[in-house]
């Protein structure tokens, strides 16, 4: 979010349009070959090919993954742990692939036992499942609990508990009974999940992003007396050499005008929460050599200002796009938010007009396959095409991001919606979307009425009128009254 303006952002639009066309094409590649592989009924299929790590599948590509055939519904380079069924995101499931029709259940040999009866979940723990079942009929040896194809507790009694797996993973069991004859038919599924699982979330007061670097930065008690908002997100904490965390990369965590301004605004009763990143800069991700050491960064800024909230705008190729440090960086959000529960942990990221892209879907997943309690997700629909109607692409980003949180933490609609946040760009914006005081106002009241966790927009130095002014630092480049935008984000 940093220095939105100039050739630097152009840059990164064009290689977007770029990416997009070449997405783009590779779906139609992927399309026509399966549609050039595609066989009349009559004609007995191939098999798709196995799902394998690390390698790059276009949307609309198909893959056989444990005799159950995907299609790729989202354009990515596949990882170890993003098996199909395990990332809804990237894969839906489909029929047909290699049988023209699913397979029949095999038929129990002669003298096996009757089938189990369905299981029940007893219990969890952070690492372990419970399970019951009724008995079978005739002869039993014992009984056989499957997840899959795969054998994960043998027992002679009518309950099993299957231990080491990992926190907040959800789990599907069949029971199959056995004996000298052979096994019965499966009994019916159960699903369950371990403890564990995150309880972040909450709301945030609207926090503006408010910058020193330049812009005219205003008084910030100026401004709460004007419009009632009571926190700001201060930008930006890079590093100031290796892993030591500075503001700008230059400016000292004491005595500069960064922190002037967060201890103007807790005087007024207000607080902060602090930015890491952003699109330029020299940033503690990619100096940072560890999770740790990140952590121990992040720290050090904490320790300093007591946030309410840390917020990592992760972006552009050093950070977002390069899935090393996405990992480094979740890594450290992991301990930063073991060490300090009370404060908020927030992830910032560009968004399409239609959801996370890849790299977005990518930091979802990652976040809950490495058990990171990240409290809010906010997107910046923004810079992204928008076009005309930034009001509905917002929305539209916005229910993608929900689609997406679901898919991979197994959440609700309201559970979604309260992880997550908009962070939009005031009047206009470096591609000329024009987001109005009306528009904004529209933006606001819809992330209300969901129960949205975070509401900000970047930038308070741009929350005045400057009609024709064009996309600058100090103003917003439409007609408007200073701080309208503030004032609209404070009700939030």
């Amino acid at each position: 979010m940093q220095l939105r303006f100039g050739t630097g952002r152009r840059a990164r639009a064009l290689v977007a349009l770029l990416a997009s066309l070449l997405l783009a094409v590779a779906g139609l590649v992927a399309g026509t070959t399966a549609s050039a592989s595609a066989a009349p009924n009559s004609v007995v299929m191939l098999a798709y090919p196995a799902w394998a790590p690390n390698t790059w599948y276009a949307i609309g590509a198909r893959v056989t993954y444990n005799g159950v055939d995907y299609e790729c519904i989202q354009a990515h380079t596949s990882l170890t742990g993003w098996e199909p069924p395990i990332v809804p995101a990237l894969w839906k499931q489909v029929s047909g692939g290699g049988n023209p029709s699913p397979s029949p259940s095999p038929t129990p040999p002669s003298g096996a036992p009757g089938k189990p009866g369905n299981p029940a979940v007893t219990g969890t723990t952070n690492s372990s499942i419970s399970l019951s079942w009724s008995a079978s009929s005739g002869t039993v040896t014992g009984y056989r609990v499957y997840e899959g194809t795969s054998v994960k507790a043998t027992g002679s009694g009518t309950s099993a508990t299957i231990s080491g797996l990992g926190t907040c993973t959800t789990h599907t069991y069949t029971v199959k009974a056995y004996n000298s004859n052979g096994e019965s038919a499966a009994s019916g599924s159960v699903t369950g999940t371990t403890t564990g699982c995150p309880t972040s979330g909450g709301k945030l007061p609207g926090a503006p992003y408010l910058y020193e670097g330049w812009g005219n930065p205003p008084n910030p008690a100026t401004v709460m007396n004007a419009t009632g908002v009571r926190q700001f997100t201060m930008a930006f904490m890079l590093s100031g050499g290796g892993c030591t965390p500075a503001w700008d990369g230059s400016r000292p965590l004491s005595g500069s005008v960064d922190a002037t301004a967060i201890s103007q605004i807790k005087a007024a009763g207000g607080n902060v929460q602090i930015s890491f990143g952003g699109w330029q800069g020299n940033k503690l991700g990619p100096n940072c050599s560890s999770s740790s050491a990140f952590a121990s960064a992040v720290q050090q800024v904490v320790n300093a200002y007591n946030p309410a909230a840390v917020d990592f705008d992760i972006e552009n190729t050093d950070e977002f796009e390069n899935e090393a440090v996405q990992d480094r960086i979740l890594g450290g959000l992991k301990i930063v938010k073991q060490n300090n529960p009370n404060v908020k942990v927030v992830v910032t990221f560009g968004t399409s007009t239609t959801g996370p892209t890849y790299y977005g879907t990518r930091l979802i997943n990652q976040s809950k396959a490495l058990g990171v309690n990240i409290d809010n997700y906010t997107i910046m629909p923004f810079d992204f095409g928008g076009g005309a109607d930034m009001y509905q692409n917002t929305v539209n980003a916005a229910e993608g991001l929900k689609n997406a949180l679901k898919a991979a933490w197994g959440w609700t609609d309201a559970q979604a919606y309260a992880h997550m946040g908009i962070s939009g760009m005031n009047g206009l914006s470096d591609q000329q979307e024009l987001t109005s005081v009306a528009t904004w106002t529209q933006i606001r009241d819809w992330a209300k009425s969901k129960g949205l966790g975070r509401l900000a927009f970047w930038a308070v130095n741009r929350d005045r009128g400057c009609p024709g002014g064009g996309v600058v630092s100090n103003c917003s480049g439409i007609a408007q009254s200073d701080w309208d935008f503030t004032r609209i984000t404070a009700g939030f």
